[in-house]
């Protein structure tokens, strides 16, 4: 067991589903352990507990403020670890390019408590702070480039498709109405945009009114679907024949895409049904480890209700 300093504090970041995704990784000593959203770590820090000592981690994260959490769990996990900072579809094709093989992979999709529980990030619509929502902080395009340059049909086209929001049409002409007068700025007065734009009562519905248009907006400001779609192949690209990938998602745009890939990568015969027989050659890439998303339990939602809308998915290489 590792030491408990290696946990990261509550404050900052509970790992969701941190028993399921080491049942189904199955990490064994010797192994190498890819964490490509590796946050807080407090998913790294369950996983290695299994190598025993004897193990690599690599952990892959865009976020420069993660580095004292892996500096952390590097001084007191006693393996080979190295941080590689960006797009973790950018890092893995990376790896995979070179040959760098791993015998479990997980990708932990989205926002990260730590980043949301800081305001000055602008990730979060419970609290003011300046309009931003970017994971790397140096990328060029923020929240409020979106919402204050983008027209009235790219953003409610934006809030429909990264949201699935249903009033994105009269939100978005409101936004460009009230950035007429000056520019939308910060969370706050997003927030209170939102609020006017829809009928009284969808606010007080299925939660908070802006939780779908500061969710499309974090996902367009960091391109984190097509980000996850050129992500999935490279990383079982890098696992050897046996090995494991676990993806968590918290919604159903996300989950969507893993499942697709998942299922496809599971088929073995591609060819049209007409024909008698197979002529493609086609072997199955993956085994899937359960055929649904494993859910948070009662118990874990009740104390972290941040878990409640996760979805874990895991496959291994044929």
């Amino acid at each position: 067991m590792l030491p408990n300093v290696l946990q990261p504090p509550a404050t900052d970041h509970i790992p969701v589903l941190a028993d399921e995704v080491r049942d189904l990784l199955a990490v064994q000593p010797g192994d190498t352990i890819v964490d490509a959203t590796f946050g807080a770590g407090g998913h790294s820090a369950r996983l290695i507990e299994a190598l025993e000592g004897n193990g690599r981690l690599i952990a892959i994260d865009r976020d420069p403020s993660v580095r004292p959490y892996f500096e952390q769990l590097e001084r007191q996990a006693g393996i080979q670890a190295r941080l590689l900072r960006g797009d973790f579809a950018v890092v893995l094709a990376q790896l995979a390019g070179n040959a760098v093989q791993a015998d479990a992979i997980l990708l932990d999709i989205g926002v990260s408590s730590m980043q949301l529980d800081r305001v000055e990030r602008g990730f979060s619509y419970a609290a003011d702070a300046p309009l931003d929502m970017r994971m790397d902080p140096s990328a060029d395009v923020s929240a409020r480039e979106l919402v204050n340059e983008r027209s009235e049909q790219e953003l409610a086209t934006i809030f429909r498709r990264f949201g699935e929001e249903r009033y994105a049409r009269q939100i978005a002409r409101a936004i460009v109405r009230r950035r007429g007068e000056r520019p939308v700025e910060r969370t706050g007065e997003l927030v209170e945009t939102i609020k006017l734009a829809i009928p009284t009562p969808a606010r007080f519905g299925d939660g908070h009114p802006a939780r779908r248009v500061f969710q499309a907006l974090r996902i367009a400001v960091n391109d984190e679907l097509a980000s996850l779609e050129a992500a999935l192949p490279e990383a079982v690209r890098m696992l050897r024949p046996g090995g494991r990938i676990a993806v968590i998602s918290f919604h159903s745009l996300e989950d969507r895409i893993v499942k697709r890939f998942f299922r496809d990568q599971e088929r073995d015969c591609v060819c049209p049904p007409d024909f008698p027989v197979c002529v493609c050659g086609r072997e199955p890439v993956l085994r899937l480890l359960g055929r649904r998303a494993v859910r948070p339990s009662a118990g874990e939602t009740a104390s972290n209700p941040r878990a409640a809308s996760a979805r874990l998915r895991a496959a291994v290489k044929a």
